[in-house]
């Protein structure tokens, strides 16, 4: 197993506590200080690390190789956990993130209490390398791709007629079609970080979203 997947699946167990905690610590502690871990990047979900991971490899990077984990937080809310694990009160690891716009506020706080600046505003949180969606990283895909190109790899990945159905619900009729895309991409567990990687693949060079290829670059 790679270093710097032993430090996620380490990473994740530490901070949901419980009996595996203390041994979780342990694993984490000892990849860190092998130096098996350069970068931590905390993103909000699997879709997240499926984007970036899929982005990564059109340039012909392998993350966890080069022992940058990008860890899922389950949820914006659990920042503050994992920056006291990560952070300088902590392993004391470099980090770096992604979050969606509505979650900006609990990134910003949770990176000035645990004394890693005082992010006033977005250019602050980039700069510290934590970029933010605008409004999710669906909508970053929707928007940079447009409906007719995120259609067509819905149609790639077998599900055009589930989505044609979907539109037909009376809660979608008469909403956009960017917003009908949206909403499918998450109806079913685990369509977000399929769709996410899909997406990415299906990017031309030049549509990348910024979030994503700002991160990458930091990293």
């Amino acid at each position: 197993m790679d270093e710097a997947v032993r430090f996620r699946q380490a990473l994740v167990a530490w901070a949901a506590g419980g009996a595996e905690a203390g041994a979780a610590a342990t694993a984490a502690r000892e990849v860190a200080a092998g130096g098996g871990v350069r970068t931590v990047v905390l993103v909000e979900g699997g879709s997240d690390r499926a984007a970036l991971d899929a982005l990564a490899t059109r340039y012909g990077r392998n993350l966890d190789a080069e022992g940058v984990p990008v860890v899922p937080l389950g949820g914006a809310t659990s920042i503050g956990r994992f920056l006291d694990l990560c952070g300088p009160q902590g392993l004391g690891l470099p980090l770096a993130g992604l979050c969606d716009v509505g979650e900006e506020r609990h990134f910003r706080r949770a990176l000035e209490r645990v004394g890693l600046g005082s992010p006033a505003t977005r250019e602050d949180l980039e700069a510290l390398g934590f970029q933010v969606c605008v409004a999710d990283l669906e909508d970053e895909l929707i928007r940079s791709l447009g409906a007719d190109a995120v259609r067509s790899v819905v149609e790639a990945q077998g599900e055009l007629r589930s989505f044609l159905t979907f539109q037909n619900q009376p809660a979608q009729r008469g909403r956009a079609v960017e917003r009908q895309l949206r909403r499918f991409l998450g109806t079913h567990s685990g369509r977000k970080a399929q769709y996410a990687r899909a997406l990415v693949e299906s990017l031309a060079p030049d549509r990348i979203p910024r979030p994503l290829e700002r991160l990458l670059a930091h990293v």
